[in-house]
């Protein structure tokens, strides 16, 4: 018998600590994707920014500034931070096509400590006439902060009622 009361505070012991780490784990867990969720969305609000200044150049550092980075679209698959700022201008040429952007609907979904798929929404507000839809981006992190690897954006056209 003496020896059930030290095994029995033991296995006490050991529960109370697994119930702990596991309660430590989870705040982590939530902190994480608190910070992770803060990062991308403060490149996605300098993005709007920048677009609704007219000033694509600053709009494309919310990329990453590669040769592997790849947007696809209703165009095709651009490779490349210069291919796709060529897209950009190509397709916005003024101020007036670029119009006034606005990004809604944003999920971010942590996929590790350095990555995040994000799902959202975008509206360009224009005289020539609205346009929008949707977009799937993968951002990473890097030292010099979160950076859009991958850009799927599609325009959905409006419904006929």
């Amino acid at each position: 018998m003496p020896h059930r009361v030290p095994i029995t505070l033991c296995m006490l012991a050991l529960a109370f600590s697994a119930i702990t780490l596991q309660a430590f784990s989870a705040h982590g867990d939530q902190a994480a994707q608190a910070r992770t969720s803060a990062g991308v969305t403060l490149v996605l609000t300098n993005q709007q920014a920048a677009w609704n200044k007219g000033d694509v150049d600053v709009f494309m550092s919310g990329y990453w500034d590669s040769p592997d980075l790849t947007f696809l679209g209703s165009s095709g698959v651009s490779r490349g931070w210069e291919g796709i700022l060529a897209r950009y201008r190509g397709a916005y040429p003024d101020r007036a096509t670029m119009g006034q952007l606005d990004f809604s609907d944003l999920e971010v979904r942590p996929l590790g400590e350095k990555s995040a798929l994000v799902l959202g929404k975008w509206h360009l507000k224009r005289t020539s006439g609205d346009i929008g839809g949707v977009f799937t981006l993968v951002f990473q992190q890097f030292p010099e902060g979160w950076k859009i690897v991958h850009d799927h954006t599609s325009q959905v056209l409006p419904k006929n009622p």
